[in-house]
């Protein structure tokens, strides 16, 4: 049987309602036609097919005896049914003391089924005290409901028992489900498993594999769910969804697929298979649906069992790795933005010294290393330039930070400091100045510098705010300069006017300046770290790129962890 497929979920779900109604109506019609013994146009009532039953079932006439083996032949005999109960099962007889309040029960009759492989089947346990056979009956409350069966008539259905007992010196405990009513003086009570060994890994391997199935009952209506199914949609395993109700829960772009899957189901097509997305409680779950319909003699679908595969996990997994892919492919292109702004930035603040250098006796090298290897430039960098009044600017500073925010702020400062110099000015007011630039940044980041300008007489005349002094290697002797001008961090206290310092150079000579991240280590003091630069400068060549180079290669300095800017001026 086929059906059109619907365009709403309202259809869908008159769709199916429309094919349960059909085959119940088919169903009655096939119940209510005249059964070929029976005379008449009447069916035969099930009432008269048992009136009718051979007197031979009472076992030629004489009376059974009861299986407890305390009742008379001809007796109630009631407890002889016990042995058709599935679950475990026993007859007691309440004991009283003096006052009438029942103290114990004595176990009359008892089946074979055992509840737990532990315990005694309870027909092995027939004529001992209930307290005896079951010890942990008192401590789990199990006496007591069946002391209240006794005294007020009332069943008991359904009590959950955590039962706990000691044998052989081990511990066993199952939670076991009592049901008991009275029988006259009697009590018949009843337990089995809450859920069976093989029940609980199915919950196991439901959970592990997020699956669940679910069986509905087209005639009679009845919906059964597993543990699995009710956790994947949220619901009370009580109270499973109809195929109505699963309709509900659809995403609408899927309502072609379900109606499909369904529609195939329900004619008895097997096994159908889809892939369907449903709302539950505001979230969106895919599942992996298979279905198959159970048919009758007439071939139509009288129930349907689905199997659901939850792959929301799964598919957040994937969708938070593709989102990662995407965030790192995005970081990827912008650090190599960033590199490409970076390079050109490099090339552009921190160029090779000039010819013009070398016209007035200079031999100059510089070099500057990133601490990060994806970083082409940092906060670090140099100046060393011949002036229009014949004058050498030579300067070194340190911009904190790194990436491009350091990269802007050392820009910033190197061009106002080079634009400063064209006026003129000492060393100690151009850093003054600088000073000023540095406090009024919103950014509150500091700085340090060494500013400095060779005259024609090769004298030095620098200033020092926070930077390490540079190094003078003059013959076998490496020393830093000295001076009492040396002033704090630019962008520390505004106002500040820092003092100029001044140190004749010879020819020979060679002035070595350097950003701390040639010097310092983490847990060591600063001083250590000048004193092992100063060594190392002592034992390269003299030849500015050549010491340069020896240093940058030297394994003490290779792996700073700062960035490290290297300006190298010899006297010629």
């Amino acid at each position: 049987m086929t059906f059109p497929l619907p365009d709403s979920v309202d259809a869908l779900k008159d769709m199916i309602g429309r094919e349960i109604t059909s085959l119940r109506a088919a169903v009655r019609r096939h119940a209510e036609r005249p059964l070929g013994g029976s005379s008449g146009g009447e069916p035969a009532s099930p009432l008269q097919s048992l009136a009718v039953l051979p007197a031979s079932a009472e076992t030629d006439g004489a009376a059974a005896p009861c299986l407890c083996g305390v009742h008379e032949p001809g007796g109630s005999g009631f407890c002889s049914v016990l042995a058709a109960i599935p679950a475990s099962a026993v007859l007691l007889e309440p004991v009283q003391d003096d006052s009438g309040a029942v103290r114990d029960f004595r176990i009359v009759a008892g089946n074979r089924v055992r509840s737990a492989d532990w315990l005694e089947p309870p027909d092995h346990q027939v004529g001992q005290r209930f307290l005896e056979a079951r010890p942990g009956a008192a401590s789990s409350g199990l006496l007591a409901a069946l002391t209240d069966v006794v005294d007020t008539g009332k069943p008991l259905d359904g009590l959950v028992v955590d039962y706990t007992e000691q044998r052989l010196g081990r511990i066993h405990r199952a939670p076991l489900l009592y049901s008991a009513a009275r029988c006259g003086g009697q009590v018949l009570a009843t337990w089995q498993p809450v859920q069976t060994q093989a029940e609980l890994l199915t919950i196991d391997a439901q959970f592990l594999a997020s699956m669940g199935w679910g069986h509905w009952d087209l005639l009679s209506g009845k919906i059964t769910w597993s543990e699995g199914l009710s956790r994947i949609f949220h619901a009370d395993v009580r109270m499973p969804w109809t195929l109505e109700q699963l309709c509900d829960a659809l995403l609408p772009d899927d309502l072609t697929a379900l109606a499909e899957f369904l529609s195939s189901v329900l004619a008895g097509e097997e096994p159908a298979w889809t892939r369907i997305r449903f709302l539950v409680l505001g979230e969106l779950r895919t599942l992996d649906l298979l279905g198959r319909p159970v048919t009758g003699t007439d071939g139509r679908a009288w129930a349907v069992n689905l199997v659901a595969r939850d792959l929301t996990p799964q598919i957040r997994s994937r969708r938070r790795l593709a989102e990662t892919e995407r965030e790192s492919d995005r970081l990827r292109r912008q650090t190599e933005a960033e590199r490409r702004v970076a390079d050109a930035l490099r090339e552009a603040l921190l160029p090779t010294h000039s010819e013009a250098l070398a016209a007035v006796g200079l031999t100059v090298a510089a070099s500057y290393r990133p601490a990060e290897p994806d970083a082409a430039v940092g906060g670090d960098w140099y100046k060393c330039r011949l002036l229009p009044d014949g004058r050498v600017l030579v300067a070194i500073g340190d911009a904190s930070g790194h990436g491009l925010d350091a990269v802007a702020r050392m820009a910033q400062q190197r061009h106002a400091m080079a634009g400063l110099a064209q006026t003129g000015a000492s060393a100690g007011a151009i850093t003054t100045w600088l000073n000023e630039l540095v406090c009024s940044d919103p950014a509150g980041q500091t700085a340090t510098v060494v500013v400095g300008h060779l005259d024609e007489d090769k004298v030095l005349h620098w200033a020092d705010a926070g930077h390490p002094a540079p190094l003078l290697l003059r013959g076998a002797d490496v020393e830093p300069l000295t001076t009492d001008q040396r002033g704090p961090l630019l962008g520390a206290l505004p106002g500040y006017a820092y003092g100029t310092a001044s140190t004749r150079l010879r020819p020979g000579d060679l002035l070595v300046l350097y950003t701390d991240g040639m010097v310092e280590r983490r847990g060591e003091d600063v001083t250590d770290g000048i004193k092992r630069l100063a060594r190392a400068a002592a034992a390269a060549p003299r030849d500015p790129q050549a010491l340069i180079d020896a240093l940058l290669v030297d394994p003490e300095f290779a792996g700073h962890e700062d960035d490290a800017c290297v300006l190298a001026i010899r006297v010629d």
